[in-house]
């Protein structure tokens, strides 16, 4: 426990109080924060992708069969719309499709409003699988934030949020 929070210490809880006794100069506030985020996030990183594993997926792919299951009915989108929403390059996009395409859980198809474009669409075997995904992605999520009440979930996603909004416009 550390001295008179209530709260157990965590690795960042060690890593600032040494930064503070070898750098007293500092104000080290921030790594309280953002620390613990970074840990987070390769922590969730790992949870995920365990995830996925466990549907013969990569995170990738995961990306972009959610991209095309939000779309709706027909669950197709544009190459360019699939790279708005996966925020990677064109010929990483393409190489993506390929390989969705050649495990058959993506077809590619003319667009009929742009005779030089195509479309990307979910096979039915893209939907089961990321379908299936996605659940249990939910399930894990809803376990790990566990040991937070609603209210503090509805408090960190908004303080998260505020943190994000920055880097999203």
């Amino acid at each position: 426990m550390s001295a008179g929070s209530g709260h157990q210490e965590d690795e960042v809880d060690r890593l600032v109080a040494a930064w503070r006794q070898q750098r007293p100069d500092l104000d080290v506030r921030p790594l309280q924060i953002l620390s613990r985020v970074s840990r987070l996030a390769r922590h969730l990183d790992r949870a995920r992708r365990a995830t996925f594993a466990a549907h013969h997926l990569e995170s990738w792919e995961f990306d972009v069969l959610t991209a095309l299951r939000r779309a709706g009915t027909p669950y197709e989108l544009s190459p360019g719309s699939l790279l708005k929403a996966t925020l990677v390059t064109s010929g990483t996009m393409t190489n993506r499709i390929d390989r969705l395409a050649a495990a058959k859980l993506v077809v590619r198809r003319p667009d009929q409003q742009d005779k030089r474009g195509v479309l990307v669409r979910l096979t039915e075997t893209g939907r089961e699988r990321v379908d299936a995904a996605f659940t249990d992605l939910l399930r894990r999520e809803r376990e790990l934030l566990a040991s937070l009440d609603e209210d503090d979930q509805a408090t960190l996603a908004s303080l998260l949020r505020a943190l994000l909004v920055p880097f999203d416009t």
